[in-house]
């Protein structure tokens, strides 16, 4: 896919510090630079290295999360729950320190968000998902090991259907939902593992935690034939 020249993508497939896609989006980060000067208030870049079989889609940093410490779902409750559970199902080497120096590493996975910067009020406009599209499929693109990428939350599922250049119809989100897209790639679904999603029960500690051990299940299984499967049981 060719990236549009505005879209100002640095050598690694990431956004520049300075993108200027999305003028609301570059306005708030301005104000927050202004107001916050030791954040890292710039797009935020995948975590993780590139050889990994897993791909973990979130929606877009936090406000204090990521968008103050630079690191995807570091910082805030979001990361609290994430974290632990690869660490749990061996994603991940290390203690978790709501920090980027805290010498976490991933194992065998990577972290990224469907929008690159931290919208106002966590709500990214649907031009602002659209715009920030071509970076998730470089992302896709440049795994040469991906077998399986899990969405937290619908409009992280929708970007990546998008991204893939796949019919929204033929694979509904669902929390539990694992589609199988062909060509071996899993897309797993998961409500967001956010403080709000949490505290409310709308998701649990063994709801997320299933989806993991399904994805590691079903890795360690041969591939199938292209289908979709209905969620799994949790209630």
């Amino acid at each position: 896919m060719a990236l549009p020249e505005e879209a100002s993508e640095n050598a690694t497939g990431e956004p520049d510090r300075d993108c200027r896609l999305c003028p609301r989006l570059a306005q708030f980060r301005t104000a927050q630079r202004a107001a916050f000067p030791d954040w890292h208030n710039a797009p935020v870049p995948a975590f993780g290295a590139k050889d990994g079989r897993l791909l973990i889609v979130g929606l877009a940093p936090g406000l204090r999360g990521a968008n103050r410490t630079g690191r995807p779902f570091t910082g805030d409750y979001a990361g609290d729950l994430l974290y632990a559970t690869l660490a749990k199902f061996g994603w991940c080497r290390g203690a978790y320190a709501q920090r980027p120096d805290d010498g976490l590493t991933l194992v065998d996975c990577r972290i990224t968000n469907a929008v690159r910067c931290v919208p106002p009020e966590n709500k990214p406009a649907p031009s602002e998902i659209a715009a920030c599209r071509s970076f998730l499929a470089t992302e896709l693109k440049q795994l040469a090991r991906l077998k399986a990428v899990l969405a937290l939350g619908a409009i992280a599922h929708r970007a990546v259907l998008a991204a893939l250049g796949q019919r929204q119809s033929a694979y509904p989100f669902a929390h539990g939902a694992m589609h199988e897209l062909g060509g071996g790639l899993l897309l797993a679904d998961s409500y967001h593992c956010s403080r709000y999603n949490t505290n409310t029960g709308k998701l649990t500690t063994a709801m997320f935690e299933a989806i993991f051990a399904e994805i590691g299940a079903r890795l360690k299984a041969e591939p199938q034939a292209h289908r979709s499967t209905p969620p799994l049981p949790f209630r």
